[in-house]
């Protein structure tokens, strides 16, 4: 059984499963699903979408020079058979998947080494930026404070959370302190009117 491989994305084809496309010259490509071959009929470059292996390989993201690489090449050599030859072929060819996935775990932590530091500077950022959604005051910290003032956790109030909720109040003040318009007649009587113009009403006529 000869597992062939996707000519697009580079992903294991197995008998009876794919597409297999003829051109005129004579020459076969064969494709694990409809996607690629929808994406080879358009022309796309396989280096420049994410979900293939050619990305990754170009990319860096895996390994391109390893010596456990080379025995994935397609042989075309026939060889008689031969029962012992096969058992230690089969059991190389289980060493030889060991060694391969060994090396391609230390391949991604040295690749990614450095990125844990970089996450962690776009976290602080990102914290920065949107520190006002984050809890002001943690639960935790909430029922000490309120086992030191013998009171229940809601009734503790984080400062930041006090001042907010006087700015609300503040805001849900439409008119504000009333201020007193004083009138003076004309007999000299002084007449104290509240000023329903500053208020947002009806303005008030003056005598």
């Amino acid at each position: 059984m000869r597992i062939e491989t996707c000519y697009f994305c580079s992903r294991p084809t197995y008998p009876g499963k794919g597409i297999t496309f003829c051109r005129n010259d004579a020459k076969q490509f064969r494709f694990c699903r409809s996607k690629c071959h929808k994406n080879f009929v358009m022309k796309r470059n396989p280096r420049k979408l994410a979900w293939t292996k050619a990305f990754r390989r170009a990319a860096g993201k895996e390994m391109t020079v390893d010596a456990t690489l080379q025995f994935a090449a397609r042989r075309n050599v026939p060889v008689r058979y031969d029962r012992d030859l096969v058992a230690r072929t089969l059991r190389a060819m289980e060493r030889v998947a060991e060694v391969r996935a060994r090396r391609e775990r230390a391949f991604a932590r040295r690749r990614l080494a450095g990125r844990r530091a970089q996450r962690l500077a776009e976290d602080r950022r990102l914290v920065q930026t949107h520190a006002h959604l984050l809890p002001r005051l943690r639960g935790s910290e909430r029922r000490r404070l309120a086992l030191e003032r013998g009171v229940r956790p809601e009734e503790i109030v984080d400062e930041e959370e006090e001042e907010q909720v006087v700015r609300l109040e503040a805001a849900a003040k439409v008119f504000g302190k009333e201020k007193v318009r004083r009138k003076v007649r004309v007999d000299g009587a002084v007449e104290e009117v509240p000023d329903v113009a500053e208020a947002g009403g009806m303005d008030v006529d003056s005598e």
